[in-house]
């Protein structure tokens, strides 16, 4: 998709397409042969400053940012309290919608550096990330580490690190009750939305199996070698003064201000997180692959960009690039929608876009995407399904 929501025919014929789609309907699923093409030619259809890592303008991006963060608490604290009732109950939902969906444009500015994508100097990247994202309470390290492998495996049924499908024989015998009526789906999607995020962290819950208990908080888990442990150690003193921080002030403003001021708007970023991701990585046409089948490239276009209306501008267009992020994750996020444009011609139906509103694709994907099965003529290729 083009800037300020621009669509090509061809989207707009896919977007009809997908929008026709009731339960049962089959959508144009994406090509899983060998890709007709190279990653190194999908390189060159892109103009090399878009592989330029400028500082200033890195930098830039965090300033706006954190100036609107800045604005948004001062209206918080000092505007927000001399309005009548009526307008404070109205105003500060606003300001918690608002201040999160800003937050979580830090959240990817922080993301972008752990895949050293802010600056040409791997140090100043994890200097910026390590900060900003202990600011929201994320491990840094631990979890630059695995998303790294996220990106190495994606797509991979044994080796991805997110929202890893399951087969039908591994789902729990109540699976069926939750995702067939409307009710428990719902609960699903609210439970995931708000807990999905540190459950992850904390049990590494929708990541890949691990031989012992896996938490991105312990340098001596399975998730992490030997030479990664002193970092994250450090971003758990990272997140550990955060929540110090945090308990300062609820010492000296109280509990339910620092609630009010903080903790309401970075629920709303672990939802954005959580919800960006899932439909990244969820979708009816986007296949998964056991080892016979998986190689890195069709991993890698085995995700799904999306329209998130004016908030693509708000998180950095990480929503609406996600593709041409997963095959150059060192790609800085300013120039994602330019190389975006280049190499549609070169990835043809190997490029995957849905525009279809976000709450629909939600529910959509929450009630057909369930579990994988492969077909019968590709034992290495699976398909979401929701048939019981």
């Amino acid at each position: 998709m083009g800037a300020g929501g621009r669509m090509t025919e061809k989207e707009r014929e896919k977007q009809e397409q997908l929008g026709r789609a009731d339960v049962g309907a089959t959508l144009q699923r994406s090509p899983t042969d060998k890709p007709p093409f190279t990653l190194g030619q999908v390189k060159k259809a892109i103009p090399p400053h878009c592989f330029q890592r400028s500082v200033i303008k890195s930098f830039s991006y965090v300033v706006h940012d954190l100036v609107i963060v800045a604005a948004l608490l001062y209206a918080a604290l000092v505007w927000i309290p001399t309005l009548p009732t009526v307008l404070q109950l109205g105003a500060w939902p606003l300001y918690w919608v608002v201040q999160g969906c800003v937050m979580t444009g830090v959240w990817v500015i922080a993301h972008e550096c752990g895949h050293h994508a802010f600056s040409d100097y791997s140090l100043l990247d994890d200097m910026v990330g390590l900060v900003l994202h202990s600011w929201l309470l994320v491990p840094y390290f631990s979890w630059k580490y695995s998303h790294r492998r996220h990106h190495s495996n994606t797509g991979s049924m044994e080796r991805d690190e997110v929202f890893v499908p399951k087969r039908k024989d591994a789902l729990a015998w109540y699976t069926p009750y939750i995702y067939n009526n409307p009710a428990g789906r719902l609960v699903h999607i609210v439970v995931q939305l708000t807990l999905g995020w540190p459950l992850y962290l904390a049990t590494n819950a929708s990541g890949r199996p691990y031989p012992r208990f896996a938490c991105h908080f312990d340098p001596y888990g399975p998730i992490y070698n030997d030479r990664e442990r002193i970092q994250i150690f450090i971003s758990d003193v990272g997140v550990l003064a955060t929540s110090f921080g945090l308990f300062k002030l609820a010492s000296a403003f109280g509990f339910w201000w620092v609630v009010r001021v903080y903790a309401v708007p970075l629920l709303i970023v672990n939802a954005w997180l959580v919800l960006i991701t899932y439909l990244q990585h969820t979708h009816p046409a986007l296949p998964h692959y056991d080892s016979t089948e998986w190689d890195w490239l069709r991993g890698a276009l085995a995700t799904m960009d999306r329209d998130y209306g004016i908030l693509n501008r708000v998180f950095h267009n990480i929503t609406d690039t996600h593709v041409a992020h997963h095959l150059f994750s060192t790609m800085p996020h300013y120039h994602a929608m330019e190389a975006t444009k280049a190499i549609k011609p070169i990835l043809g139906e190997y490029y995957q876009f849905d525009p279809t509103p976000v709450a629909k694709a939600t529910w959509r994907e929450a009630k057909e995407c369930i579990y994988v099965e492969p077909t019968e003529d590709r034992k290495g290729v699976f398909w979401y399904s929701n048939k019981f």
